[in-house]
């Protein structure tokens, strides 16, 4: 069975009218559910995840500053939202929904959270809209409990995963790659251990091929035992925040590209949806169910 991670604070914190479609997280389960994808058993709601699990990734102090609400003015500017108690613990329920995603995972095949995808984090700092990195603690999680001992994050994002990159720098159980717009942000770039970033208007054709011509290199070449994927729709040609020309088809064949991947190489993919910031509301909710079909045609 498919398991997703949704609670209804993902739909907070933003007042109507910020330009981050938070309506997206209340709007995907219903259409997800209305088209017939999935139904209520499908998903499950995360509890807030503990401190242990947190300092495997970030820094004690913080994480506490974060807690107390008493990050620098810098920091807060750094998130991009105004900084509460709710949006704190909506950041705690997303990072856990992603670490008990990978249980799901390991048991089906595929796990994923409506939310997440939170890779500008760093090890002691916010980025934008992001404070805690949900792939890189659930990443940590696995290497420490012995559940995985080589995990490869793949980011598809529009914007490159500097916090994991980050993070990750020195660590050599965990692979990373990011696939984005060379001129997005963030514009002083941390290195992944595989990075390509495409120029503006990057089309269907180019980006498909790219990943045809890379990824299973990649995944062949490092054998890893756990894939997290990162499953931005930011890649869109109308999106507000991106910069490349793919189509809501171009990407779906880039999520169905992946999906099969890891279930033609037996390996457990946790998704997190990632970034999308359309023109149009309707075609973020639609790229994003494609991912969610996908999910349940290739695995079940």
């Amino acid at each position: 069975m498919l398991k997703i991670a949704f609670n209804p604070i993902y739909k907070h914190p933003l007042k109507v009218g910020h330009r981050f479609p938070m309506e997206k997280y209340e709007l995907l389960p219903e259409q997800l559910i209305r088209n017939n994808i999935c139904n209520r058993s499908n998903f499950f709601s995360p509890t807030p995840i503990e401190k242990s699990h947190v300092l495997s990734t970030h820094c004690k102090a913080y994480y506490d500053q974060l807690l107390n609400l008493s990050l620098s003015k810098l920091d807060k500017r750094l998130i991009g939202f105004p900084l509460s108690k709710d949006l704190v613990l909506r950041e705690r329920m997303i990072a856990n929904g992603t670490i008990q995603n990978t249980r799901f995972a390991m048991e089906y095949g595929v796990s994923m959270n409506i939310a997440g995808g939170t890779h500008h984090a760093y090890r002691s700092k916010p980025g934008a809209f992001c404070m805690l990195n949900d792939q890189a603690i659930a990443a940590n999680y696995l290497i420490e409990n012995k559940l995985s001992s080589r995990v490869m994050i793949i980011d598809l994002d529009v914007h490159q995963g500097d916090g994991t990159a980050s993070i990750f720098q020195d660590q050599d159980t965990v692979f990373t790659i990011s696939y984005h717009g060379k001129k997005n942000y963030p514009f002083k770039k941390q290195k992944s251990d595989f990075d390509l970033a495409f120029d503006d208007n990057t089309n269907d054709d180019i980006y498909l091929e790219s990943l045809e011509n890379n990824i299973p290199m990649l995944v062949e070449s490092f054998k890893p035992d756990f894939i997290f994927y990162l499953a931005g729709v930011d890649v869109l040609k109308n999106d507000k925040l991106g910069r490349l020309g793919l189509s809501i088809e171009g990407c779906k064949k880039r999520d169905e590209f992946i999906l099969e991947l890891c279930k033609k190489n037996n390996l457990p993919i946790q998704i997190s949806m990632g970034g999308g910031y359309s023109i149009h509301l309707k075609d973020i909710i639609n790229a994003h169910s494609n991912t969610f079909a996908l999910a349940q045609k290739i695995f079940f």
